[in-house]
Order: structure tokens, then C-alpha cells, then sequence
């Protein structure tokens, strides 16, 4: 769940980079022989539907070849990037002071300045703009320029998370403007004030990139950078092992066939990262709001983390993972598939002879997509799939690229994914207000619960961190009693690369793990070892 959210689940990726189908690389890469080297190639999942931020690129930080107004450090900490330091905060929370640093240029040698600002995010927030993801942005009444280095954001209404929203990355306005924003050049030949530069991109393949020599934050020390797309997990560790790759996002039970290797080092990501099931409303079992209770009783989640994850997660029982800060205490449900067989049967769905219950002549069973390729998926679908059929629902599970399954997204359910650590509104927004019900990836059961859309309004418009934890706690507290989606778990990120670099580090990290997360979340600050 995804970009409007979620990939999956609604976020926070478009249903652009949602999108991309199950594909390896063709040919070779050369890597080099050193494990420190000057070049690095990364095997991710996932490919970016555009590399324009004007239509969603990259909104979250760390896209290597563009930089926001502030960016997050490895404690996921707000600092100042292309602003000198941190906003200046004032009229209760609804004007944002941003100074610039000075002496940026783009990677095409003009200088960065206000006007890039002002351009970047008033481009994003013209309704003629297809951006997914500028409902994120829904706060700004006004940006305007004071000066010829400082920039000020004017709100609507006091958005504590505004400054986390301003890692969103700026365009040059001399590049992007007079074409058109949604499929002009840009879109696929950026330019940024970023310390990499776009060199490629072969489409299904890789996309590759250079070192920006006259990167204001230093030259990177890793001087070719290689993302190359392999949906396919065992592709992924099979190509990290021949040596065809320095380093990989895997499946934790693909990540632990490298223990043994003295030649690579495997690194653990925390994240708000899970893994669920979406339940249309619409639907003539899922709608039923007894059926729903009952799976989210039925399901093992501890057995998931166990066995899918090799302990690398937890249990998850909505958007917000259990050691957030933001999760509310007492909403845990427990495995009892008693009290699941329970309710069903109180709400007339009664067992026949194969096992498998119905009422007034429907059958309890549903279709459950997940997308191909994604072997973690598949076995959180198969998982719940056996812990449904125990309860007297039968889950027939498939798989399909993503173009085969949003259309069905309606009546079918699919084991979707998100979670943002940057603020709880972030992905609770996004994934449950019923404005956004089938608004592409976002809120993808078409939820509807009053109540929670209230909460939701005041998280996102108190400036009081208790109001808006309380506010989030309600929220939580619905979605217990009214779930809409049955939560299995949140899940570790696990990745294995050659050693021979200094201090590699993870953030706390998103659903989306492409280019920008990672240990070479921060690759252009890399130091190799002695």
C-alpha cells in the first residue's frame, strides 16, 4: 500500500512505479573485482514509473539524483539540505520560513534558487498535473518567494508533519518548464541539484547513473551507480550470487542462504513495512462485517513472523507497528479461532459438508490476489489462505502483475503492503478516509467508517502531538472493531552486499525500498575501508 500510497495498499508508490511487471536484466553488468570499488550495482524489485518529482519521484527523500528543502538523517532527524537550516515556524503552526543555502547548482551548471521552489511546488499542486501523491500536499494555501533566498509556505490549517513533507525533491525551472508536466522529457531525462546524474535507463532493465562532480555536499566517492529491476526474488539472490550484483533486497528466507558467505555482509532495516489483506466492502463476503472480525481473529500472525519471516518482523495489527510510539496499546487481537467460528456462526454463515460455510445460499469464499514475483507475498496470501480455511472461508489465492490486478481491486482482496515512518498521517489517511476509496492504490477496500474519517481530520490538523495521538489512538481503536483490512505483519527489510565499505547504515525504513533505502540510502557519503 503505497504512494497515494501504498503499493498495494494504497503508499505512498503511484500506481505508475505499482505497476511495473515482473522482469530481470538482460546481459551482463560489470561490476568490477574489488569489493570497495568505484561503481555499485544494487538488484531491486521495483521500478519508478517516472523519475519526475513534478509527478511523485522520490517524495519520500533519498532519490539520488534531486534534493529537498530537508532531508532526513540516519535517526530519520529532519535536516536542512537545499534550505540552510531548519523552517522557522510561526502564526500557530501555519507559516513555514525557509532560508536557502547558496551556491547550489543543478547537475547542468545554472544555479538552484527560490524560483525552483516556488515552480516545483506549485507545478505539483496544478490540478493539470497527474501527481498521485499531491493530496499530501493538501495543506498548502500559498507558496511564494520573499527575497532571492527564502521561500514561505502559508497553510490552511496547522499540519504538524508539514516539515517532513519538504524532503519532496525541487525542480529546476529552467528544465521542466513549457512542456507538458505529465509526459514532457523531463519525466525520463532529469536534472537535479542531486549527487548522482541519470546516465540510462533501459526500461525493465537498470537504470544507471554518475557521480555529480559539482555535488554541493562533495563529490561521492562511489562514482557509478547501477539500479537494476529484478522482480523476482530467487532472480535477485541467484544473480547476487554468481557475483552479478553487489547487493540485494531479499525475502528473509532467501536472505539466510548467504550466513555462510565471509565475502558479503547481510544488514536488517526496521520499518512500518507490513503486509495485509485488503477486504472490499463491496464485496458479498468481505462486505460482511462478521466475516471480517472472524479473519482477523483467525489468522496466526506470531506463526507468520515465525515461519515467513524467520523472526525478522513482527505481528501486525494495523498500519502502525507495535514499538511505533504512535501504536495504540490494547489493540493486539489474539489468535482464537473459536471465538472466529463463533461469530460466524451468530452471524448465520453456517459450515457444510466440505467444510466450508454459507448463508442464504452464499458461499464464504473470495478471491485473493497477490503480485507476481513477490515470494513474500505469495506466502503471507497461502498462509492466510490455510488459517481462513480453518475457520470455514475458503481464500482461493492468485497472482498477477499489478495491471491485472487493480481493476479487480473492487471485489477481490490482495495482499497488499505500506507504512511511512515519517508521521502516522502519512499512511492512516491515506489508506482508510473514505474520500479516497478506490482512488487508485489508496484505501483499496473502499473503507467507511465516520468515526475514523472524524479522527483522521483532527490527527492531521492539531498541532498538539497528545490531541493527535489520542486522535490516532481512535483510529486504531475503529480499525479493531471495524476492520477493513486483516493485518498479518511488518516486516523487516533484509539486504546482502559485499563488505569492504566503512559504517553502513539503515534508516527506519518505508514500504517502498527502492534506490533511495537501503544501507545505500546515504551511498554518496560512503567511505571504503582501509
Amino acid at each position: 500500500m503505497t504512494a497515494r500510497s501504498i503499493r498495494g495498499m494504497a503508499a505512498t508508490a503511484t500506481a505508475a512505479v505499482l505497476a511495473a511487471g515482473m522482469t530481470s536484466c538482460s546481459g551482463s553488468i560489470s561490476i568490477g573485482n574489488n569489493a570497495a570499488g568505484d561503481s555499485l550495482v544494487v538488484g531491486l524489485a521495483n521500478e519508478p514509473g517516472t523519475l519526475s518529482p513534478l509527478l511523485g519521484y522520490g517524495k519520500d527523500g533519498n532519490s539520488k539524483i534531486f534534493d529537498g528543502l530537508l532531508r532526513r538523517d540516519a535517526a530519520m532527524k529532519l535536516q536542512p539540505a537545499l534550505a540552510a537550516e531548519l523552517p522557522a515556524v510561526t502564526d500557530d503552526g501555519r507559516t513555514y520560513t525557509y532560508r536557502l543555502r547558496k551556491g547550489v547548482t543543478f547537475s547542468d551548471g545554472k544555479p538552484f534558487s527560490v524560483k525552483d521552489v516556488v515552480f516545483t511546488y506549485r507545478t505539483i499542486l496544478d490540478e493539470k498535473t497527474n501527481n498521485a501523491a499531491k493530496g499530501e500536499l493538501d495543506a498548502i494555501d500559498q507558496v511564494t518567494a520573499e527575497g532571492d533566498d527564502t521561500v514561505v509556505f502559508r497553510l490552511k490549517y496547522a499540519y504538524a508533519p508539514f516539515a517532513e513533507r519538504t524532503v519532496l525533491p525541487i525542480v529546476p525551472e529552467h528544465a521542466a518548464k513549457g512542456q507538458d508536466v505529465n509526459t514532457g522529457s523531463f519525466n525520463t531525462a532529469p536534472i537535479g541539484t542531486g549527487p548522482y546524474v541519470l546516465t540510462g535507463w533501459s526500461k525493465g532493465e537498470k537504470l544507471t547513473f554518475k557521480a555529480n562532480p559539482g555535488y554541493w555536499g562533495g563529490k561521492p566517492n562511489v562514482e557509478k551507480l547501477t539500479m537494476a529491476i529484478i522482480k523476482d526474488d530467487d532472480v535477485r539472490a541467484t544473480r547476487l550470487r554468481s557475483g552479478d550484483l553487489d547487493g540485494a533486497i531479499l525475502p528473509p528466507n532467501l536472505a539466510k542462504g548467504f550466513k555462510g558467505d565471509s565475502s558479503k555482509v547481510t544488514l536488517t532495516a526496521r520499518t512500518t513495512d507490513f503486509r495485509g489483506v485488503t477486504l472490499p466492502t463491496a464485496g458479498k463476503v468481505t462486505g460482511d462485517p462478521a466475516v471480517r472480525r472472524a479473519l482477523d481473529l483467525a489468522v496466526d500472525r506470531k506463526a507468520m513472523v515465525d515461519k515467513l519471516l524467520d523472526g525478522a518482523g513482527r505481528a501486525g495489527f494495523g498500519p502502525v507497528p507495535t514499538d511505533s510510539e504512535w501504536f495504540a496499546k490494547g489493540t493486539e487481537r489474539p489468535h482464537d479461532l473459536d471465538k472466529a467460528k463463533q461469530l460466524l456462526d451468530e452471524a448465520g454463515w453456517k459450515p457444510g459438508d466440505d467444510g466450508i460455510r454459507s448463508k442464504d445460499g452464499q458461499s464464504a469464499k473470495f478471491t485473493l490476489w497477490s503480485p507476481a514475483g513477490d515470494k513474500l507475498r505469495q506466502e503471507h496470501a497461502l498462509a492466510f489462505a490455510s488459517d481462513a480455511k480453518k475457520a470455514g472461508i475458503k481464500v482461493e489465492v492468485q497472482s498477477g502483475s499489478w495491471e491485472v490486478i487493480e481493476p479487480r481491486m473492487k471485489d477481490d482482496a490482495v495482499l497488499a503492503g505500506g507504512g511511512n515512518p515519517a508521521d502516522p498521517d502519512f499512511d492512516l489517511y491515506n489508506l482508510l478516509h473514505s474520500s479516497l476509496a478506490l482512488d487508485g492504490f489508496n484505501n483499496m477496500a473502499a473503507y467507511r467508517n465516520p468515526d475514523v474519517d472524524k479522527a483522521l481530520e483532527e490527527g492531521r490538523r492539531s498541532g498538539d502531538k497528545e490531541a493527535r495521538k489520542a486522535a490516532y489512538d481512535k483510529v486504531q481503536r475503529g480499525l479493531a472493531d471495524d476492520p477493513g483490512y486483516t493485518f498479518l505483519t511488518h516486516v523487516d527489510h533484509l539486504y546482502v552486499m559485499k563488505g569492504g565499505w566503512k559504517d553502513l547504515t539503515t534508516q527506519v525504513e518505508p514500504h517502498d525500498h527502492g534506490l533511495g533505502a537501503g544501507p545505500w540510502w546515504n551511498v554518496e557519503a560512503w567511505q571504503p575501508k582501509k
